[in-house]
């Protein structure tokens, strides 16, 4: 058998294939004639030919065969030329139509091919050819079928091989892409900087939101803390105040209450130093001793009752009828209100001012 290139769809048998016993092997059909017009196809198997009667005209494969479309330029939509080459699958379905449809079969779809593909390029742009090449290649496969249908041919498939475009093309091309791809690092960048500035800010806000809260809470807590220790003084304030007066009711009370009172009036005039540029101080202070007795007396007069079973004046007050022993005729005492369970007990601050008063009336009254 012998082919010239892509332009023999048949084979050529020799005479010696032109014998009376003949084998057709498996996916091949003969085409015999009879004095020179078809007479039958000859199937897979042992075919008897008669000598001189028949012969046979052509041998169809029916394999599903691959061939090459040669290099073929076209021009985009966008006025861009390009060379596109490919591979055609195609198989022959009627070997009659093959055999006497068309002269060559494989030469007429390999042109076909090559005019489908230029008119289908013209329709698109350089980046539709790039993004639709399955596109394109459905579109060469149906138009090659509608035309070789007459042939006995279907075109199975096509596939574009290699797209080979001008050098000034790839060159913009890669301009292009390069230019792309700064735009979207400048884009990613800037989205970066934005979604940064915001989680900044939304940070900064829940940071404020969240001190204030704290702030809010640590001044609820001082509140209900300086309120508890308050009442918790108040309470022991309270306890300690009937301790002492149940301890005054006891043996030798007084006493003690009268150690503690001159206690307190010494520590008192020792803090007067440290509270105050401006001192009030007796003239008598380099004599512990006498303080100490004066503040006996303002205790011992509080504790006293008014003679001759009368009634104390109101605490607080000058007595001017009462006259202690050795005192003159119109010199007031300082007397202090009773109290429910007996003699009565006073601050230290209380008494101190309690006296200045006494001391000034006294001034006038002089």
């Amino acid at each position: 058998a012998a082919t010239a290139g892509n332009r023999a769809p048949v084979r050529q048998l020799s005479a010696k294939m032109n014998s009376i016993i003949n084998f057709v092997p498996q996916q091949e059909i003969f085409i015999i004639e009879r004095f020179g017009k078809y007479n039958r196809m000859a199937l897979a198997g042992i075919q008897i030919v008669v000598p001189m009667l028949e012969q046979i005209a052509y041998v169809q494969s029916l394999k599903e065969m691959a061939m090459d479309v040669p290099s073929q330029s076209g021009i985009t939509s966008d006025n861009v030329t390009l060379s596109i080459d490919g591979v055609l699958y195609i198989k022959v379905i009627d070997a009659y139509a093959a055999s006497y449809g068309i002269e060559d079969y494989i030469f007429a779809v390999s042109q076909l091919a090559q005019t489908t593909m230029r008119s289908e390029i013209g329709k698109m742009t350089l980046d539709k050819v790039f993004q639709e090449r399955e596109v394109l290649n459905a579109s060469i496969v149906e138009s090659i079928n509608q035309a070789a249908e007459a042939w006995g041919v279907l075109c199975l498939r096509y596939e574009i091989k290699n797209i080979e475009v001008p050098d000034s093309v790839k060159h913009a091309m890669q301009m292009q892409v390069e230019a792309e791809r700064k735009k979207r690092a400048h884009i990613l960048e800037s989205e970066g900087f934005k979604t940064s500035k915001i989680n900044i800010a939304e940070g900064e806000k829940q940071s404020v939101i969240l001190q204030s809260e704290a702030l809010r809470l640590e001044k609820i807590n001082h509140a209900m803390g300086e309120a508890e220790s308050m009442t918790l003084k108040a309470n022991a304030r309270a306890t300690a105040i009937n301790a002492i007066a149940e301890a005054i009711n006891t043996n030798n009370g007084d006493k003690a209450a009268s150690f503690a009172i001159a206690e307190q009036y010494m520590s008192a005039f020792k803090q007067l130093a440290q509270e105050s540029t401006t001192l009030l101080l007796p003239a008598d202070t380099h004599n512990p001793a006498s303080m100490i007795a004066q503040a006996m007396s303002v205790y011992q007069r509080m504790g006293t009752a008014s003679p001759g079973g009368e009634t104390p004046p109101p605490p607080g007050t000058l007595n001017t009828s009462a006259k202690p022993v050795g005192a003159s005729s119109t010199a007031p005492t300082f007397t202090a209100g009773p109290t429910s369970t007996g003699p009565r007990s006073a601050s230290v601050a209380d008494n101190v001012e309690l006296f200045r008063n006494s001391t000034t009336k006294l001034r006038h009254s002089s």
